[in-house]
């Protein structure tokens, strides 16, 4: 396991699914994406829509664009 990172800090969270340890998966209140106050991941540093995430359960680090998909035209 990864230590948390320097950076982390609880005051700036982001409610996006771990792709490591998933475990929001049974948990009914994320599931109706609604904001879960245990399932939040440190939010690291963000770029536009790329933003930078730190998993405190299983301290995975991941970046993941959130921009919405593109219509096809």
């Amino acid at each position: 396991m990864l230590p948390l990172d320097p950076d982390a800090d609880k005051a700036r969270r982001a409610w996006l699914p771990c792709p490591r340890c998933q475990d929001h998966r049974d948990c009914a209140t994320c599931l109706a994406g609604r904001t879960c106050l245990t399932h939040w991941r440190y939010l690291l540093a963000s770029a536009g829509h790329l933003v930078h995430l730190q998993c405190p359960a299983c301290t995975h680090i991941w970046s993941e664009d959130t921009a919405p998909p593109r219509r096809q035209s």
